[in-house]
């Protein structure tokens, strides 16, 4: 009692607890949500309008593309020597249920042959059934199975098959 007393006599204050830090929190959390939610909301008022017009621009480019059959195409060409392959879709040897899409181009040295596209075709989808998801993990990995098909084609074709280029490579 006596201690209760001195404290008392001697002006010491009473700390406060966090609850006044917690409330300051709260608040300025709130008017930072409430600022940037008004800033966002002006933003994309004058951002809709330029996104809906690159998107029409782009589908009208498209549509210019197919007409003009531009891109490369799915059967051989004389001109460029490129045979761009039927997508391969297949699971993966680990974990199964993984699932790879891809689809690659090959560039011939000389004319273009269509049986030797269709074997390089079956041999990359049989190889891709014996890959695990960890071999292909990552830049390395992804450059280890450019490395590997690379391989396999130039082996298949026989060295008529100067590069093979991916156009897509998707794993699900």
């Amino acid at each position: 009692m006596a201690e209760l007393e001195n404290a008392e006599s001697t002006g010491k204050k009473k700390k406060s607890g966090p609850m006044p830090l917690v409330i300051a929190l709260v608040v300025l959390t709130a008017i930072g949500g409430g600022g940037g939610w008004v800033i966002g909301g002006m933003l994309a008022g004058k951002l809709q309008p330029a996104a809906e017009e690159k998107a029409a621009d782009a589908k009208k480019k498209e549509g210019e593309k197919k007409k003009e059959g531009e891109g490369l195409p799915h059967i051989s060409n004389e001109t460029t020597g490129v045979v761009a392959l039927e997508p391969i879709t297949t699971n993966l040897a680990y974990p199964s249920e993984s699932w790879i899409r891809l689809e690659v181009a090959l560039m011939f040295k000389d004319k273009p042959d269509v049986k030797v596209s269709e074997e390089v075709h079956q041999d990359i989808l049989s190889y891709l059934r014996t890959v695990s998801l960890q071999q292909i993990e990552g830049p390395r990995g992804f450059q280890y199975l450019r490395d590997d098909i690379q391989e396999r084609v130039d082996q298949r074709s026989q060295g008529r098959v100067t590069k093979v280029m991916f156009r897509t490579f998707v794993i699900e």
